[in-house]
């Protein structure tokens, strides 16, 4: 009697960091170079903050570099974009669960910010251990 087993595959260590680098890139480039419209997703139409647009493009490029590390080749900055990723992504999720809980943003895009970071998190903490994983090999 011949047994089979299906297992899932959990998601790879590199499929995580892609997904992950890629995310950044999009959002980074949005914070760059649309900052309003991420802005009027946030806080509805008619809203116009400079400060804002200061904020959404000042970390946009920053999130657009650490997306390319996370997308480069093997080495130093990839590793460091991968060992800090769960600390920056872990601290958007508790600022959107903050935002969220005080009623400072709509429900639910307070819901949608909180689903994006924690997906985002979930991704950097499995990049992050799978690569330790390798390194440790």
């Amino acid at each position: 009697m011949v047994h089979t087993t299906t297992t899932l595959n959990p998601i790879s260590g590199d499929t995580a960091r892609i997904t992950l680098g890629i995310t950044r890139l999009v959002f980074g480039s949005l914070g760059l170079l649309a900052p309003r419209l991420l802005i009027r997703r946030i806080q509805g139409p008619g809203t116009n903050s400079p400060a804002a647009v200061y904020a959404f493009r000042m970390f946009g490029i920053r999130t657009v570099l650490i997306g390319h590390q996370l997308l480069a080749a093997d080495g130093p900055n990839r590793r460091e974009a991968l060992r800090v990723a769960p600390f920056i992504h872990g601290a958007d999720t508790a600022t959107a669960t903050l935002l969220t809980a005080r009623g400072d943003v709509p429900k639910r895009t307070g819901l949608s910010l909180i689903a994006v970071s924690g997906f985002n998190t979930a991704m950097a903490l499995v990049a992050r251990h799978r690569a330790s994983q390798q390194d440790a090999r």
